[in-house]
């Protein structure tokens, strides 16, 4: 098999390939790493890459397959992650120059759970500086491979294009307010938010723990599940995991949804929605109407204070972590990141007492208003990506705000905790990607997957590539 062609089979393909040993884990490993080398000057989607260490992991998998012991569908598949994830014994920078030496001695959650899969580390991935919504000055901006002169989405940019770039099988991403999600729509890959606690936080650098998600960016839905699979359950290291029960999250991927009931909100940020992804998300849906599902009409709680909400929480939150580096390397922050960090010092503790009791009456009227359906469409992202430059964005020839066209579509349900699937379902005219979104219930991922595989097998949008 070429090699250009093996770094873009999904993680299930591959996972196939290896089973058989029809290609090796170093057959695998070497294809990704030529693959960086040749294309990542363009992208500036790595902060690190891990060359050494990830072929010594392919031949102990590629050892371990030979000799019987096959650890499941991650086994010998490589990955890449955000650089907010801790990795034992390597770099973990947040893409700031303030952690730009950082190495853990120990490795987050997730990252113990992916390598008990049997999955390959190549590299850690570039990001907005501390998960914000600030390219890193000193890492650099990362660029979208259907444009170079487009944003990817952020803030788990570097995950969004390496993915989607051929650059790694699959990924980590964080999600605070759309973190995974708006990469994912801007790439044109699958990312997955599940529901708050479902995947341990212990080894993420947080940004707001009440608002934090670390969750799989992949190139298919089935993907998305397998990571889950292998990352969900609780952890006594997590005050916020979860002990409910996990799932098997790959047995209803079937492409059958006849009698789901799926929402459609009777408004959803009118004013902030271009066109033609109006247009891909009123298709997409006629799509999973031919496919046997029930669609109706529903009214969701008033979604207008969700933003200034997440705010309120976010900025108080990330001052408590970053007081200590605030007070002795201010001046390593890009000057925005500080600004923003500093805005939470002076946050009331009544403000913040409201600003949760807000979401938490938020969740409930969510939950309320989706009581008859199973899953929630909405638009992945409300804007196809904008040029990097970019300070605003038009919508039927109006000049709208970018950061409420930008966080719309996502920050309600990371106040609200539930599961959130993006997944490609069409292409602007000028080639760039749209995006669909699946809203679940808490701890409903399954249901969630469900759809989102019904429709990709039904599409063609996820078997586009870019063409760097």
């Amino acid at each position: 098999m070429a090699a250009n062609e093996l770094c873009f089979l999904s993680i299930s393909q591959l996972a196939e390939q290896i089973k058989t040993r029809t290609v090796s884990p170093v057959e695998a490993t070497r294809a990704y790493l030529d693959r960086i080398q040749a294309l990542d000057a363009k992208l500036n989607s790595y902060i690190t890459v891990t060359a050494e260490r990830a072929l010594q992991e392919a031949r102990t998998a590629e050892e371990q397959i030979r000799s019987g012991t096959y650890l499941g569908p991650l086994h010998g598949v490589p990955l890449a992650h955000k650089d907010i994830i801790a990795t034992k014994g390597i770099k973990t920078t947040c893409a700031s120059k303030v952690l730009k030496d950082a190495v853990p001695d120990y490795d987050a959650t997730v990252i113990e759970r992916l390598r008990a899969a049997g999955s390959i580390l190549l590299g850690k991935l570039n990001m907005n500086e501390f998960a914000t919504i600030t390219p890193s000055p000193y890492f650099g901006r990362v660029n979208n491979p259907w444009n170079l002169a487009h944003n990817p989405g952020g803030s788990s940019s570097g995950s969004g294009v390496a993915v989607a770039a051929g650059l790694c099988a699959g990924s980590l991403g964080t999600d605070t307010g759309g973190s995974i999600r708006i990469p994912a729509a801007f790439c044109g890959i699958v990312g997955l938010k599940a529901t708050h606690g479902r995947i341990s936080l212990f080894g993420v650098t947080p940004l707001s723990w009440s608002l934090d998600h670390v969750g799989p960016m992949t190139r298919t839905v089935k993907d998305a599940a397998l990571m889950l699979q292998a990352l969900a359950g609780h952890n006594a290291h997590d005050l916020g995991a979860s002990e409910a029960p996990v799932s098997d999250y790959t047995t209803k991927l079937t492409g059958d949804i006849k009698g789901l009931r799926l929402g459609i909100p009777a408004r959803f940020f009118p004013d902030y929605t271009d066109p033609e992804v109006k247009n891909a998300f009123a298709a997409a849906v006629k799509v999973l109407i031919g496919l046997g599902a029930q669609v109706e009409e529903i009214t969701l709680p008033s979604l207008d204070e969700a933003w200034p909400t997440a705010q309120v929480i976010m900025n108080g939150e990330a001052n408590v972590w970053h007081e200590p580096y605030l007070q002795t390397q201010a001046e390593d922050y890009a000057p925005q990141v500080r600004k923003f960090l500093e805005r939470g010092k002076p946050t009331l503790a009544t403000d913040y007492v409201k600003a949760q009791r807000a979401k938490a009456r938020l969740r409930q009227e969510m939950l309320t208003a989706l009581a008859g359906v199973d899953v929630l469409l909405t638009p992945g992202e409300l804007i196809p990506p904008l040029p990097h430059d970019a300070r605003s964005a038009t919508i039927n020839g109006r000049e709208v705000s970018l950061m409420a066209a930008l966080i719309s579509a996502t920050c309600p349900f990371n106040l609200t905790g539930q599961p959130a699937l993006t997944l490609p379902c069409g292409f602007t005219t000028s080639g760039l990607p749209i995006a669909l979104q699946i809203v679940g219930k808490p701890f409903d991922e399954t249901t969630v997957l469900r759809v989102g595989h019904a429709y990709e097998v039904h599409t063609p949008w996820h078997e586009r590539r870019p063409s760097v």
